[in-house]
């Protein structure tokens, strides 16, 4: 069966809807010789055909924000998903901003909002906001990726400032250790090990961060 764009067979979309899940948009098309935009589209009538066959529940606990790109540039609209039941419920709003988001809570209803117990998202003031006006009782959690990015960036700073700081003696131990400092140390080699205990043993400012 073809495709509304007709260009394609359905099964062939949402094969490439079922890939955007896990890699980008990008990547999908150097996979499977597509354009940037065969795959956006492809993409986003999968995910409206989840919607139209995962029509949102009555009762919301948890919910998932983010934004996805829907041109090249900086172009989004908002996807919500039901963390309960693994499926997107939501996609719409022409940015990610308050009153983008605000539309999602208009969407379920008053009934539904005060009922979620938990909203997961980036680190992003607007979805933030928007969650706390629409749905009060909500625990808002953020995800791992952005709080660990920032972990890393303060971590990386100190490295910078104490390079600076100390004396000739002292940097060789810093220099060229940015990786070793910032990675998870199971991945770190024998020899990163090393110069990892020597590094925080060197520097206590360091050890502490």
């Amino acid at each position: 069966m073809l495709a509304k764009s007709a260009r394609f067979t359905q099964r062939f979309e949402d094969r490439i809807g079922q890939l955007c899940r896990e890699m980008t948009v990008k990547r999908v098309a150097e996979l499977n010789s597509l354009s940037w935009d065969q795959v956006w589209r492809m993409e986003k009538c999968y995910m409206r055909r989840l919607l139209e066959q995962h029509p949102p529940s009555k009762q919301l606990r948890a919910i998932g924000i983010d934004e996805i790109s829907i041109r090249k540039g900086h172009t989004y609209a908002i996807v919500v998903a039901d963390l309960d039941r693994k499926r997107p419920i939501w996609l719409g709003g022409q940015g990610r901003g308050e009153k983008d988001l605000q539309l999602f809570f208009d969407a379920m209803g008053l009934e539904r909002c005060t009922v979620i117990e938990l909203a997961v998202m980036d680190m992003w003031k607007p979805f933030r906001k928007a969650t706390l006006k629409h749905a009060p009782k909500a625990q808002i959690v953020y995800d791992k990726f952005h709080i660990m990015r920032h972990l890393a960036n303060a971590l990386d700073q100190v490295r910078r400032s104490e390079y600076k700081r100390v004396n000739e003696k002292e940097r060789r131990f810093i220099k060229g250790q940015r990786y070793t400092l910032l990675s998870h140390k199971a991945n770190l080699d024998i020899e990163g090990r090393r110069a990892l205990r020597m590094l925080l043993k060197a520097n206590k400012r360091l050890n502490k961060a």
